[in-house]
């Protein structure tokens, strides 16, 4: 069965990419913050192995996936985990801007750094899921756009380097989703959220598994998804 490691696993599009996968009978390798996040992951979908490793302490990644027992073989790497906080320029504080870039560039960019001499052996597929913020940015999304900009040129530099050794790399740039982080921005942009307007998780995922499933002749590069209502 094919092997899949992600993180933000626990929720939003990762939690739906994961039970979508789980059903279809393959293998799913789980990212946690912590192991008590851990328990709570394998305890929502059973049969699903579990990682520890701290997204916002990329540099400690090395030594906590040193210290587990890693797959033998890594068919597709799906980074969903990510954070936002909304403000402008001359509001955020360093700190905020510290962990949107840790957690949702840097850390990426560690985990698969460590991982590529797995995926290069399992010719692997690479998913980050950015944003519509990585392709534009608007008043108050400054740091998280950044970030995310940031993101779509990670995925660029990694495709070219890395399509000798048949490893194929797709960004997806979802908008609005309903999701926990989707609650979190409505509630700081101070209206009111109604999951129905947004896109639903599952719809996300399902692209995710499109690009995952290509067949080895064609490669996803990149892919928007807008509500479709």
């Amino acid at each position: 069965m094919p092997v899949h490691l992600i993180t933000g696993a626990g929720s939003g599009i990762g939690a739906a990419l994961t039970r979508m996968l789980i059903e279809r009978g393959d293998d799913v390798v789980a990212l946690s913050r912590d192991a008590g996040r851990a328990k709570q992951i394998a305890a929502e979908f059973p049969g699903v192995s579990t990682l520890v490793g701290d997204l916002e302490n990329p540099g400690r990644l090395a030594w906590a996936l040193s210290k587990q027992s890693l797959p033998d073989r890594i068919d597709s790497l799906v980074h969903a985990a990510g954070v936002v906080d909304l403000g402008a320029v001359a509001d955020l504080s360093a700190a905020s801007w510290q962990q949107q870039l840790t957690v949702n560039l840097a850390a990426p960019a560690e985990l698969t750094r460590l991982l590529l001499p797995v995926l290069r052996v399992s010719r692997a597929r690479i998913v980050f899921v950015n944003s519509g913020a990585g392709l534009r940015a608007s008043p108050e999304w400054s740091a998280y756009a950044a970030s995310k900009h940031g993101l779509k040129a990670l995925a660029d530099s990694l495709r070219a380097e890395e399509h000798a050794n048949g490893v194929h790399v797709t960004s997806v740039y979802p908008g609005r989703t309903a999701t926990p982080m989707q609650q979190k921005v409505h509630h700081q942009e101070g209206v009111e959220y109604d999951a129905e307007r947004f896109i639903d998780p599952t719809s996300v995922a399902a692209s995710i598994l499109t690009a995952v499933d290509l067949p080895r002749d064609a490669e996803i590069t990149d892919l928007s998804i807008r509500p479709g209502r």
